[in-house]
């Protein structure tokens, strides 16, 4: 890292680096801030207050006094920046994410839909089968019915026919007992 050499005729020259400066928004204040106390303590009088311990002490003192609070405004800033960068990530977040949920429920609505589309198919063809089968039931008792009524037809028919039979025999054994007392 480069630094800057800034000294004056009586004063010692102190080492400061580039990272140390204020930040863009106040370089030209705190360079005059500076500026100012670097000339008042300059100005006290002769070269021999620049030899002068206590001058040097305030001197640096002043001097790290600036760069502790150029330090904490950077921080400062940096922070409030990061806080800025994070909201914005989130809000850059938030807004994908509501994108999505918002395709999704789309999405899902149309699913809805088409299913509740297929179940009123599926119930109309419910219907449909359920009156098929109900005739088809008809169909099979009525089919029942009927060939229950043919059997007893038959039955009837062979019972007819037998006791037509037993008519002529009986007729016929009348007519022999008659002949038979005479």
């Amino acid at each position: 890292m480069s630094s800057l050499l800034s000294h004056n005729k009586d004063q010692p020259r102190i080492r400061k680096s580039l990272s140390d400066s204020s930040p863009a928004s106040s370089t030209a204040t705190t360079k005059s801030l500076r500026h100012e106390r670097l000339s008042r303590l300059s100005s006290s009088g002769s070269s021999d207050v620049s030899n002068d311990p206590s001058t040097n002490h305030a001197e640096s003192y002043f001097l790290q006094r600036e760069n502790r609070q150029s330090a904490r405004k950077r921080a400062e800033e940096e922070s409030a920046n990061n806080d800025y960068k994070k909201a914005g990530d989130a809000l850059c977040i938030g807004s994908v994410m509501l994108y999505l949920g918002m395709q999704m429920y789309e999405k899902a609505l149309a699913t809805n839909q088409r299913l509740k589309s297929r179940l009123e198919t599926s119930k109309q063809e419910l219907a449909l089968i359920q009156d098929q089968l109900q005739r088809a039931q008809e169909s099979r008792s009525l089919q029942k019915r009927i060939s229950d009524m043919e059997e007893q037809l038959k039955v009837k028919a062979e019972m007819k026919m037998e006791n037509q039979r037993l008519k002529d025999e009986n007729g016929a054994l009348i007519r022999v007992i008659t002949k038979l007392s005479k």
